[in-house]
Parts: structure tokens; sequence; C-alpha cells
């Protein structure tokens, strides 16, 4: 059978975005100039336009035109977000806004026209530069509290800021106390920093503190890892009396607490921070990444003044400081209220995933947090997350279960998925798809 035109139109610009001929970033012609060039109806153009916007090769931006995608970032706005291997992407959070390429096309045009663009090409002081410190502290006051300025460093991130604690305030061989299913990246930095992740048990994603007294009273543990605001990934929020009784603790055994507030933000009525009840023993680490954009690398780390001078060496030993032109840009959208915004948006916009994920997947057993694009789902006894892992991938959904979030032996059988970047109007079809998976699954058992 003949191949349909706009499938073959298509399949020619791919081959050519594939072997380079376009570059990432390359303006493609109009719809209308298309047709022309190639000797086709409007509708025959459009249909190829639309087709390579399907695998991900190509996105359009109102009133700027179509261009070629950058094959080797996942794709984000305006594109579902797939994996790299054109699966759609249940994993990897990625929220964002259709109007986020806006801010960040305004942002950049008010950097460009400010006086001072020549100090964004030099060295940066390690810890940030002084005003966009004061100016992060703060904006962050009304959440945690008074912070000095000079205890606040400036990031490449929030994962940056968990390694500079993990390299210059922790030693291999510490004991680090977490939860029995905790952030993967500080799985990641344990290991490679040689620290012993010791899980404590707890409920939803709220640590007993009884279970961290007995362990420590069974070994010597240097430091605690928490997300009491907003748990990654079961979405819980610790109440104020279990956080005094942890914080008691850790005083008693004197525990390091490392406070992680990646998702903070997502609660707008948040009990008392870690850093705000014990500021002498909290390191508190935060991004801009899930507020703002996954690609803007910026996060900060409020720790005790006697612990910054380590914490700068290790970022000196890193990444030197982070880059001025991230920073410049993200200080200015806390200064004119674009920050705050999007932050009201990005809850906005998390609970209507969250009524459609509940919609469809039954809202009984699923775990997260009202505001969160991502949800915990704990699968029935004698059922196991690595076939519907499966069956979802060969149905083009590429999703993750327990193992990743683990720190004990036994890994419970549960999904996460995360939904935070997947156009809305698309989920509907994946969560019934996910529910057909795991229906399928419980009958084969």
């Amino acid at each position: 059978m003949k191949k349909a035109r706009y499938k073959d139109l298509a399949d020619r610009l791919s081959t050519a975005i594939q072997e380079g001929k376009l570059a990432p970033g390359t303006k493609l012609p109009t719809h209308r100039a298309f047709a022309e060039q190639c000797n086709v109806a409007l509708a025959t153009a459009t249909r190829a336009y639309g087709e390579l916007e399907r695998r991900g090769m190509i996105v359009g931006e109102a009133g700027r035109g179509t261009f070629v995608r950058d094959l080797g970032l996942p794709p984000t706005l305006g594109v579902r977000q797939t994996a790299n291997d054109g699966l759609i992407d249940l994993v990897f959070n990625m929220p964002g806004d259709a109007a986020d390429a806006d801010m960040l096309r305004a942002g950049l045009r008010r950097i460009a026209a400010a006086g001072d663009l020549e100090a964004m090409l030099r060295y940066q002081p390690h810890g940030g530069r002084t005003h966009e410190r004061r100016i992060i502290a703060e904006s962050l006051a009304s959440r945690l509290g008074p912070i000095d300025p000079e205890c606040l460093l400036v990031t490449s991130g929030g994962q940056h800021g968990l390694a500079i604690i993990a390299l210059g305030l922790l030693q291999r061989g510490d004991g680090v106390a977490t939860d029995t299913l905790t952030y993967p990246g500080f799985k990641s930095l344990a290991a490679l920093q040689g620290l012993d992740l010791i899980p404590v048990e707890g409920q939803g994603g709220v640590m007993d503190p009884d279970d961290l007294e007995r362990q420590c009273r069974a070994r010597k543990l240097q430091a605690l890892y928490l997300m009491p605001t907003v748990h990654n990934p079961l979405g819980a929020v610790m109440d104020e009396a279990t956080r005094l009784h942890l914080i008691e603790i850790a005083r008693k055994h004197d525990l390091l607490i490392i406070e992680d507030a990646a998702y903070a933000f997502l609660e707008p009525d948040p009990p008392p921070s870690l850093v705000s009840l014990a500021p002498e023993r909290t390191v508190h680490v935060g991004s801009f990444s899930k507020s703002l954009a996954t690609g803007l690398r910026l996060g900060y780390v409020i720790a005790p003044a006697i612990q910054i001078d380590r914490l700068l060496e290790a970022i000196r030993a890193t990444t030197w400081n982070a880059p001025a032109l991230i920073s410049g840009l993200i200080t200015g959208w806390i200064e004119d209220g674009t920050l705050e915004n999007s932050e009201k948006s990005r809850r906005r916009d998390g609970t209507e995933r969250q009524r459609l994920c509940r919609t469809a997947l039954g809202g009984s057993s699923i775990l997260s947090h009202r505001n969160a694009g991502f949800a915990w789902l704990p699968l029935e006894k004698g059922v196991r997350a690595e076939p519907i892992v499966t069956r979802l991938k060969e149905r083009g959904i590429s999703a993750c279960g327990a193992e990743p979030f683990a720190t004990t032996v036994a890994v419970p059988q549960a999904l996460r998925l995360a939904f935070g970047g997947i156009p809305k109007d698309e989920l509907g079809a994946i969560f019934q798809t996910v529910r057909q998976a795991i229906a399928g699954t419980s009958m084969c058992r």
C-alpha cells in the first residue's frame, strides 16, 4: 500500500533532523510555505507537521513558528512528555505551563536591558552574589522565618545542594536515618559518598519518632534526612508535633537534620519548618526546579553559620558557583512576583491532575498530596509491580515501581506515577491504560 503523502513528507523531515541536516532550534517554514515548497495542499502540510509533533521531532510556539527539537532532551511543553525512547514518561516529574516560554523570553529581555551584563561573564562568589542571596532569603522569610543571607548559599539546583551537604558535612561510613521510601537522588548520593542509609519506619511518609529512637540506640547515627512538607514519593505533610518529637531525638543524639523542601511550595499552609524549629542543627535545601522550570538549575542551602565554610568549599570543588545568568533570571522573577504566580499556578494545575488521577484509578488507595503532579499506587496483596511496568511499556508508557525509592531490603509492591508535564487532555486515556494494565496483571495471578 502506498504511503500517505503527509507521512512521506514527515519521514523526509524526520530523516533530515536525525541526520543533523536540520539542527536543533532551526525554524521551519510556515505550513503554507512548506505546502508551496512541496507542491501539496495546505492540509497535507499541516498533517505532516502534526505527525512530526506527535513523534516529538518538532515543537510549535504560538506566535513564533515551528522549530526543530533537541532530540537529546526529553520533550517538554508543546509536545507530550516522553522518555527518550518514545515512551510516554510517567517516571520523571516535569511540571510546566504553556506560558513558561514567554516567561523566559521576558526574563531574558529584562536581563539584556540591565546595565551590568559584563559581570555575568565572570566568576561569581562561591555562595552566590550578595544581593541575590538577600533576595532569596527575604522571599523565604514568610515560610521559614528570618534568614541571615550569609547563611544562605546559592547552588546549581536542589540536587547540588544535597551533594555539597554529603561532600562537605558527612564522611564515608556515616549513618543517615531516612524514611523507608525516600528520594532516589539522595539514595544515589549516599551510594556515591559511601553513606549508610538506615531506614526508619513510619506511616504514609511520616517518620515514627519511636523507631528513630530505637535506631539511634542500636548504632551511632550522624544525620537525619527528611522531607517533612510534601514527601516524595508519598506526598505527606508531617504534623508539628511529630516534627518537634523528631527534633528532640536529634538533639539528644546530636544528629544533623537535612530538610529537603523540593516540593514544599505545593502546601500553602505548612507547619513550621525544621530549620525554623531547630536552626542550630538543620540544613535546609530548596530549589526552583519544580516551581519554575526543571531546566533552570538553581537552588539554595540554609545552614548554621559554623557549617558555611565547609559547604562553600564543597561548592568550590564541584561547580565553583551557580551560573549568574540563571540566578539573575530567578531573583528577578522573585522580585516581580513571577515566582509567586508560578507557584500558585503549579498548585492549581496539580489539583486538577490529582482529580483526573483519582477519577480514573479510584482514590481510596492512592497516596499523594492534593496539589502534586505525582501519586503513589500501592498494589493489592499478591500483585507485583514489575509485570505491570512491562505491560505499560508494551503500550507505550514508561512507569516505575517502588525499588528506586526503597531503602529497605524488602521492596513494597507499588507504582509511582509522575504526570506533572503531560497535557491534561491526554491524562484520562493514559490513566485508563494504567488501570487496565493493573487489572490485567491482577487477573493473571
